[in-house]
């Protein structure tokens, strides 16, 4: 099996409102880029990597955290698009050929708490099903709302699951996703909508409430708090496990 793994890294990052990209922002004393590339690093299921970077910043996602921090699997970087899909497709294009590949998985840049056992569950659903995403079931009562605010109906929550990332495809299904969008000028808000647009049914893998998008101030605070827990109960099970 040969996996490809694309991260798209290239947004701007307004709502962070920060001079610097969400992406390189520090989180542990690393860049949040470097915490979910060192997810995929790590994974023996994972051939390589291709990240997608602003055309501006290609040089210092080399510089500042490929080369630093010694991602092997990294085998190339590519400029991002006017639109995430843009950006993807970039990535997909510069792939080989895609009968090298057995799935093509694409995972946010800004999504750093990803395990390694979700990316095998949503690698194994993609394998028997064809395309798979992690998401989670909503837990709030979800309402439709119009643009003035108003309420239209109350939507059945059973229903509605909150989609995440990594999102993984058989290698012919998600190439042939990207060119059909293309030729009806379709733009979807994720790769799994260009999928369900070509009839092909898209597996939902229940997620983590862990897993989240690092996009404004408020996220940032978040994903300290996260990462803090996660070291600290990596170091309470080290102790148990030193224990006579």
């Amino acid at each position: 099996m040969r996996v490809a793994v694309i991260i798209p890294a290239a947004g701007t990052g307004r709502r962070m409102h920060q001079a610097t990209p969400k992406q390189y922002l520090c989180l542990g004393g690393r860049p949040i880029l470097a915490h979910t590339l060192e997810v995929f690093e790590n994974l023996p299921e994972i051939n390589e990597i291709t990240v997608v970077a602003q055309t501006k910043a290609l040089e210092f996602c080399q510089n500042q955290i490929i080369t630093p921090f010694g991602f092997k699997k990294v085998l190339r970087l590519v400029p991002g698009g006017k639109e995430r899909q843009d950006s993807v497709y970039n990535a997909i294009k510069a792939l080989q050929r895609q009968d090298d590949y057995d799935l093509i998985v694409v995972h946010d840049g800004v999504r750093p708490f990803v395990t390694p056992e979700e990316v095998r569950r949503v690698i194994g659903a993609a394998l028997e099903h064809g395309a798979a995403i992690l998401a989670m079931p909503a837990n709030d009562t979800v309402k439709k709302v119009n643009r003035t605010g108003r309420i239209q109906k109350t939507l059945n929550r059973q229903d509605i699951w909150l989609a995440q990332t990594p999102q993984a495809f058989q290698a012919p299904i998600i190439w042939r996703a990207f060119v059909e969008a293309y030729g009806r000028d379709f733009y979807g808000t994720d790769e799994a909508s260009l999928v369900e647009a070509i009839g092909i049914p898209v597996f939902a893998i229940p997620g983590s409430v862990y897993n989240i998008k690092v996009t404004t101030p408020e996220d940032l605070v978040l994903a300290e708090a996260i990462l803090a827990f996660r070291q600290q109960s990596r170091t309470t099970t080290r102790d148990r496990k030193a224990q006579p």
